[in-house]
């Protein structure tokens, strides 16, 4: 049987990967930073035999050999779909919060891997958009070719900080492999605004992951004065961020990167879904007659690598929106 470790499992994107991974039959051992965090993916998943799924926990990812016990295993594992990084708006310290946790989490799974899993034949890493667009200079096509030129010392600016953690990371990786010569290849999912069903084991609202954060907000009336600024202007659904993780193993030519997205949207395409598919919310969304904020010359993207190698159907925002609305009054919004 196929063995995957997947880090960080109970984020947005690994929670619907480990679901994808399971139903496929791989069998999977989850990194968590903590036993609590643990269990509640074991116990959203009752009927799956302890030797299909299991947890170890790595609380730091950022410390040195963090990950050396866990890539140990008997039997050995096939993959690694690295998932774990930090995404949030509050920056304190950028290098401690997130550029030590995003480059040294990858870089040392990596090094934990060439020492101590040489069965491991692909690593995939969930990298984003954010390592690809230039905000100083915008492309007039996005595609796998771009990368954000951002400099360690701009990313010490908080506005920079997330992008630049995910540029540095990757950028990492990358050169990890070319250096280092590993027994595996890489490939690495980068996706822009990240949409969709919440997880069943969502602890609360206030927790959600930020990317859904706007839904949620609009959902549950945060945004009645007016309709948010959209800022980036690409989007994608989680289910097809997870099935491009998935498919990154399951395909032998998948060791490349891959722009995953679904196309353009804007805040107020979120607002007429939600009004138009859930009109009892009428009273918390903001006024129908706000305008689109998406600029007709908006930036354009090329997806048709995740397409023809991973053979992706994309989402679409209506599905994504409604579906994750129906996940969010679910969960109490």
């Amino acid at each position: 049987m196929v063995k995957v470790l997947l880090t960080g499992g109970s984020g947005f994107i690994a929670a619907h990967t480990l679901d994808l991974l399971l139903e496929r039959g791989f069998d999977v051992v989850t990194t968590v930073r903590s036993e609590d965090k643990g269990e509640r993916i074991l116990a959203a998943h009752p009927n799956t035999p302890k030797e299909k799924l299991s947890y170890v926990i790595v609380e730091d990812i950022a410390e040195d050999g963090a990950f050396d016990e866990a890539v140990k295993s008997d039997p050995p594992f096939d993959f690694v779909l690295h998932t774990a990084s930090p995404f949030h708006h509050n920056v304190q310290d950028p290098v401690k919060d997130f550029f030590d946790p995003a480059i040294k989490g990858t870089t040392g799974i990596l090094k934990a891997i060439k020492a101590y899993a040489p069965s491991v034949k692909r690593v995939v890493v969930t990298s984003s958009f954010a390592a690809i667009i230039n905000p100083k200079s915008h492309e007039k096509v996005y595609s796998e070719k771009n990368w954000n030129p951002v400099t360690w010392e701009e990313g010490l600016d908080s506005s920079q900080t997330y992008r630049a953690s995910k540029t540095f990371a990757e950028k990492a990786a990358w050169d990890f492999v070319e250096k280092e010569k590993p027994n595996f290849d890489l490939a690495t999912i980068n996706p822009p605004l990240v949409l969709g069903p919440v997880v069943h084991y969502l602890s609360s609202l206030d927790a959600i992951n930020t990317s859904n954060a706007r839904i949620s907000g609009i959902v549950r009336g945060f945004d009645k004065e007016s309709t948010p600024p959209t800022v980036t202007y690409l989007w994608v659904d989680v289910r097809d961020v997870a099935l491009a993780h998935v498919r990154a193993i399951e395909v032998p030519e998948a060791g490349q990167r891959f722009f995953v997205t679904a196309g353009r949207y804007s805040n107020k395409d979120i607002v007429d879904i939600i009004r138009d598919a859930y009109p009892e919310l009428e009273d918390r969304l903001p006024p129908k007659s706000d305008p689109s904020d998406l600029p007709p010359d908006a930036y354009g993207y090329d997806n048709s690598r995740s397409i023809e190698v991973l053979g992706l159907k994309y989402h679409t925002l209506r599905e994504s929106v409604v579906d994750t609305v129906k996940t969010l009054l679910e969960n109490g919004a």
